[in-house]
């Protein structure tokens, strides 16, 4: 059986899912398609040779008795609509992050899919498919190397725009370490402080650059994230996890060794599409699957949910200066 997708968003992330989902994956087809603009959208299906209709309406798209499951790559603020309205039609939805824009808007998608009594939604928190992460879980879950103390995480970026202000260096990048090392330590986090160190020279003026944020964990791990999105000299993912046996880290990504000019070295990324592609092509396959088997094995609307209230608690902590709890009920059974 081949699974019909609808997709809703044709953007930049919209594109690069609709090729993956017909064109190089196995099990799916596109179906469907809706964007606010129409005419980019139509002239990449065509140009991609995808016969998929376009709707007007993304409702009438995720009600279509052709389209058997939806994927949400639109803008931001209306992913919470669409998620809520698949979930209604009883579609199973891969939603690009955030689940929702506030933590409130993700746990009424929580209260709703309970309601339906059937798990529809997965999150695309595609740093869980990395291969380097897996096998830092693997390493973990093992127990040979004694528990996990402390993990010292790094998230850098070369450049950002002008329009990176703010929270964003929390809302927009912070966020996949709090789901992947939630995830890697299966703990939940307990505190959080955030703290500025000195302010690079690159950094605009409604930006602080780098931060740190220290998170605590239920069970007492400690974890240093450094968020510098200013770096200049390329795309860098880091990880340490120091256990009471054993230092272990994230791999780098596979690069040519080039010995030239009296010098060894090895090129760094500078683009985070590419550092994840392989992760990005291993999430949708597995969605694909679990879809087909009515399954959700992937990041769940608990763990969109969390990872809101998380980022809500960041927040908080960066603009007070204070050690902030995280509170979050219990995890419902559905998701456990």
């Amino acid at each position: 059986m081949t699974l019909r997708v609808g997709v809703i968003g044709t953007g930049a992330i919209g594109k690069e899912h609709i090729r993956r989902l017909d064109k190089k994956l196995a099990g799916a087809s596109v179906v469907a398609v809706n964007d606010i603009n129409k005419e980019d959208a139509l002239n990449f299906v065509s140009s991609e040779g995808i016969n998929a209709k376009f709707f007007d309406n993304p409702h009438d798209l995720i009600k279509s008795a052709d389209v058997d499951a939806v994927v949400v790559t639109s803008w931001g603020p209306t992913h919470e609509e669409f998620v809520l309205a698949s979930i209604a039609a009883g579609k199973p939805v891969f939603c690009e992050k955030p689940l929702a824009t506030t933590a409130e808007g993700c746990y009424r998608i929580v209260e709703a899919e309970i309601k339906s009594g059937k798990k529809l939604v997965q999150v695309g928190f595609m740093r869980r498919f990395d291969a380097g992460y897996r096998q830092l879980k693997a390493a973990i879950d093992s127990g040979k190397f004694g528990a996990p103390l402390i993990v010292n995480a790094a998230h850098r970026n070369p450049s950002v725009p002008d329009s990176y202000v703010g929270d964003m260096p929390i809302t927009d990048t912070f966020v996949h370490e709090i789901d992947v090392l939630r995830w890697l330590l299966n703990d939940d986090y307990a505190t959080v402080q955030v703290i500025s160190a000195k302010n690079s020279k690159y950094a605009n003026a409604n930006l602080k650059d780098p931060i740190l944020v220290l998170l605590e964990t239920k069970s007492g791990i400690r974890i240093n994230g450094e968020i510098f999105v200013n770096c200049k000299y390329g795309y860098d993912i880091q990880c340490q996890v120091v256990a009471e046996e054993g230092i272990f880290s994230l791999p780098e990504p596979s690069s040519l060794l080039i010995r030239q000019e009296e010098k060894l070295s090895t090129v760094i990324m500078n683009d985070w599409k590419l550092r994840f592609i392989d992760s990005y092509d291993v999430e949708l396959q597995q969605w694909i699957n679990d879809t087909k088997a009515g399954t959700v094995t992937g990041p769940t609307a608990w763990d969109g949910y969390f990872t809101a209230v998380t980022a809500d608690a960041c927040i908080e902590a960066k603009n007070s200066g204070k050690i902030i709890s995280i509170q979050t009920p219990p995890t419902p059974d559905f998701y456990l």
